[in-house]
């Protein structure tokens, strides 16, 4: 008999179809059970990538990418759930240090043995919109979890980055950029999160842009340490390097060391790699001492679904322009693993108004396609098979305004889980 982990489940729900299938979060504990012949979509995120092949769309707003009849991918509709059935798990708590996260069956499976040396805790990423955060997070797992794009404002949720080695295991937060104004009610639950990750926090990194003028970040630690009794350890990090001359590298770092409250400052090139190990061993002289929160083959707390969503939603701001991107919310309705066939995923885009969906689905529904095999493409990159891809765009007006659809989206600090 095949073990298999115990895991939580996580979902998204929607308006004008029937709920979505349940996913799981991360294990923490385990125990014996037969492997189905059939799966919901059970892992976290462990790893990276593969590869492509034809698309189609199926109806002017929906598109479809896979060789697979619309017969077969209706027979594989998966059982609801109702909303009695949910519970929520909180991602602004820190798990107690001294409760341990793995029973002893797992510990002494995965060989785990931490000693007197061994250090974790909680990193917290701050900084203000297209700094590169995301990046810099990126780099310090050394795989793509956080979406990356040249437009501020990408990340919305607290990503959760877990980094480990022999000795050590930090837990990044990818944060949202600290916004100067927010205009909806999404902007103000995003700004919640980033405070309650600072909370949580062994050390924060406050992330600048090399390319600007030095300015002091007090809106950034305000908004992120604001009135806390002790102040974190604090790292400055001077972003985008390379773009700038060695020259004007040390007149910054000379300016930022003498005009903001930090412990230190660090220049690096998020994109290229480079400070970055500068940057980690700063992080791990401020740890404390103690055993890893989660198995080190782990690299975040987050479904697989979560991260198809975010793919998704990488593709629409790159493929879309002004306000399109920032209008859209992606949802996993469902992801069914299938081990004779290629995994179902079904994904809806809700956007505020008719014109918006108009826009997505393009002439002929053209656009649509051309975003649904982009996302393919990654999304099976990403979990290293192939998949069938449905995307439907529906519209529910001022989804952003709206406090009990934001918490259901996972805005509200907690995911869904059963």
């Amino acid at each position: 008999m095949e073990k298999l982990s115990l895991q939580q489940l996580y979902t998204l729900p929607t308006t004008t179809s029937t709920l979505p299938i349940p996913q799981f979060l991360f294990p923490l504990f385990t125990a014996p059970t037969p492997f189905p012949t059939e799966l919901h979509s059970q892992r976290c995120c462990r790893t990276t990538m593969h590869r492509p092949f034809e698309a189609f769309p199926k109806r002017q707003d929906r598109a479809c990418v896979s060789k697979q009849t619309q017969a077969e991918a209706e027979a594989e509709e998966e059982s609801s759930y109702s909303d009695d059935d949910l519970s929520f798990l909180s991602l602004s708590e820190k798990p107690d240090r001294n409760m341990a996260l793995l029973d002893d069956y797992e510990a002494d499976e995965l060989d785990l043995d931490f000693g007197p040396n061994h250090r974790s805790g909680y990193v917290a990423l701050l900084g203000k919109p297209n700094v590169g955060k995301s990046t810099l997070a990126n780099q310090m797992i050394g795989q793509k979890l956080s979406i990356v794009t040249d437009k501020p404002q990408t990340t919305r949720h607290r990503i959760l980055c877990i980094c480990s080695g022999s000795d050590y295991q930090m837990v990044l937060y990818d944060t949202p950029g600290v916004l100067q104004k927010e205009m909806h009610k999404l902007d103000s639950m995003m700004m919640k999160n980033v405070r309650s990750a600072v909370v949580n926090a062994d050390c924060v990194l406050v992330l600048v842009d090399a390319c600007k003028a030095p300015e002091k970040i007090d809106e950034v630690l305000e908004d992120g340490i604001g009135d806390l009794e002790e102040k974190p350890p604090t790292l400055l990090i001077l972003n985008k390097k390379d773009l700038i001359k060695p020259g004007e590298v040390a007149k910054k770092l000379e300016w930022y060391e003498k005009f903001t409250d930090v412990d230190e400052v660090i220049p690096v090139s998020a994109k290229y790699g480079h400070g970055v190990e500068d940057v980690r061993d700063w992080i791990l002289s401020k740890l404390p001492n103690g055993p890893a929160y989660y198995p080190k083959d782990i690299v975040s707390e987050h479904p697989e679904r979560f991260f198809v969503a975010e793919i998704v939603r990488e593709k629409i701001f790159m493929q879309y322009r002004n306000e399109i991107p920032y209008a859209c919310q992606v949802n996993v309705v469902s992801y069914k693993t299938r081990p004779t066939a290629k995994d179902f995923i079904q994904v809806e885009i809700l956007v505020e108004k008719n014109s918006q969906k108009i826009i997505v689905i393009g002439r002929e529904g053209k656009a649509l396609k051309l975003l649904a095999t982009a996302a393919r493409l990654d999304i099976e990159d990403f979990l290293q098979k192939k998949v069938y891809l449905e995307i439907e765009v529906k519209v529910k007006e001022n989804w952003r305004q709206d406090e009990g659809l934001l918490n259901h989206y996972g805005y509200g600090g907690q995911i869904r889980v059963i």
